[in-house]
This record gives structure tokens, C-alpha cells and sequence, in this order.
């Protein structure tokens, strides 16, 4: 079948193994400053909201809805496929949540603030995110003919950056090395791969489950943001500053996809 393609296949697994890797570039962070405060942590994860909310819409979530509307004669049943496939994420996500132990927390600066189970948990629910993210890359490569897949693998790399700090203060914070929780923080970014790979193959099932896959991709992304990484910061006084943050990194990304577009 067509997604066996050596070039389709090829593309998909080295760019969402580049997303992967700015996992561990983010983590390599935390050799650059002695403390990372929370209000540093809550701004660079903000901007990577906005970006990540961005590459939801604009690289999934419109070009499948316009698919949708542009192949089905009956726009009833097309809009029931289009949100049945996003609120299809959504609920794929929040049962993984579910199902998968993990511990949300709220994250401070270097320091031994974690005994190693909670970091764990705690990345547990970082590393999560990052099988649907895969899975919108792969969907975005499997519909390369409708859209260009490398604005999203681009906002999804930017988003993994301050994840991959995140997982490294966290380890570090447990007791581990700083070169161990970099390196840690990049095989929890390796997971995108494997994602991506579910998302190519999905894509290959049918032509019409491709808009229908990058909805529900779209969901999952949704999600990530409004349920994970929001909830993270917006649990300070410095809303308004949060708020800068989500939409600067909203328009930074909607520049990025319009000139790559």
C-alpha cells in the first residue's frame, strides 16, 4: 500500500524523531541556568500552548473540516463524521489519562523537591502527550498531498522544549544527575516515533479516513493543551501575563504556518 512508501515512510519517521529530539534539546536547558522559577516554567509552557493550539487548527483541524465539507453531498453527515472524529480524540487522550497512573505538579525550580516515584508519575503525565503528538505527525505525512506537514512537526518540536526542561528539573530534582535526566528526557521524547507510525498507517486504511484521522488528531492535540498544559499554569495571579504568553505563541506559530503554507 502507498504508505509503505519508502519516502513517505522515511519523512515521517525522521521528522517525528526530530520533534522527538527537542525533547532532550529542552532538557539540555537546565545546564544553562543555576534555577529555573515557576513563573519561567509557566511562561515558556504558555507560548508552547499558543503554538501548539495553532498547529491544531491551522495543520489539522480546518484542512479536514474543508476536506470533509469538499467530499461528502450530505454536509449533515459530513459534520457528524468531522465532530464525532475530533470528540473521538479527545476521548482516546483523556481514557489514556485515565487508565495510565501519573501526577500533575506544579513545578517550582532545581532543587530536591521530588522523591523519584512522584517525578516519575510526574513525567509519566508529561510523556503521555507525546503518542498523540506522534500520531498528528503521522496523520500530517499520510496528508501530505493536502496540507504541509512541517508547520506542525515545527510546533510540535517548539512545544517539546519546555516539556523536556520540565522532565529534566524533575529528575533532578529526584536525585538523578543532570546528564542522566537529558537523557532521559530524549528517550520520553522517542515516543513520538512510535506515534507517528500508528498515524501513518491509519492514514493508509481508506482516502476518506484521512481528513476524518487528522480531525481526531486535531482533538487529540486540543486536548494535550486545554486539559494538560493550561491547567499547569494558570494556577498563579499572573494570569495576564499567562494569557500574553498563549497568544504570542499563537500568532508566532500562525506566521510560521502562512509563510510555510
Amino acid at each position: 500500500m502507498w504508505y509503505l512508501s519508502d519516502s513517505i515512510f522515511i519523512n515521517t519517521l525522521v521528522a517525528s524523531c526530530i520533534a522527538g529530539i527537542f525533547t532532550g534539546f529542552g532538557g539540555l536547558a537546565i545546564f544553562l541556568k543555576k534555577k529555573y522559577s515557576k513563573n519561567d516554567i509557566n511562561m515558556m509552557l504558555n507560548i508552547a500552548a499558543g503554538v501548539m493550539l495553532a498547529a491544531a487548527i491551522f495543520s489539522l483541524l480546518v484542512p479536514a473540516m474543508e476536506k470533509i465539507i469538499s467530499v461528502n453531498t450530505n454536509q449533515y453527515i459530513g459534520a457528524i463524521h468531522y465532530c464525532g472524529a475530533v470528540f473521538l480524540g479527545v476521548a482516546l487522550v483523556w481514557l489514556l489519562n485515565d487508565l495510565l497512573p501519573h501526577e500533575h505538579n506544579h513545578m517550582g525550580h532545581h532543587g530536591p523537591v521530588f522523591d523519584i516515584k512522584k517525578a516519575w508519575l510526574f513525567i509519566i503525565a508529561i510523556s503521555l502527550h507525546k503518542l498523540p503528538e506522534g500520531l498528528a505527525v503521522g496523520v500530517a505525512y499520510g496528508a501530505h498531498d493536502m496540507l504541509n506537514p512541517l508547520s506542525l512537526v515545527l510546533g510540535i518540536a517548539i512545544h517539546n522544549i519546555p516539556e523536556g526542561l520540565i522532565m529534566a528539573i524533575a529528575l533532578y530534582g529526584a536525585g538523578k544527575s543532570k546528564a542522566r535526566a537529558v537523557f532521559i528526557a530524549l528517550m520520553m521524547g522517542m515516543l513520538q516515533p512510535i506515534g507517528a507510525l500508528l498515524g501513518l498507517l491509519i492514514t493508509g486504511i481508506d482516502t476518506y479516513i484521512i481528513p476524518v484521522a487528522m480531525a481526531l488528531a486535531g482533538g487529540t492535540l486540543m486536548f494535550v493543551v486545554i486539559n494538560e498544559i493550561l491547567p499547569e499554569t494558570y494556577g498563579t495571579k499572573k494570569t495576564d501575563k499567562s494569557a500574553a504568553a498563549v497568544f504570542g505563541g499563537f500568532i508566532l506559530m500562525t506566521f510560521i504556518f502562512m509563510v510555510l503554507h
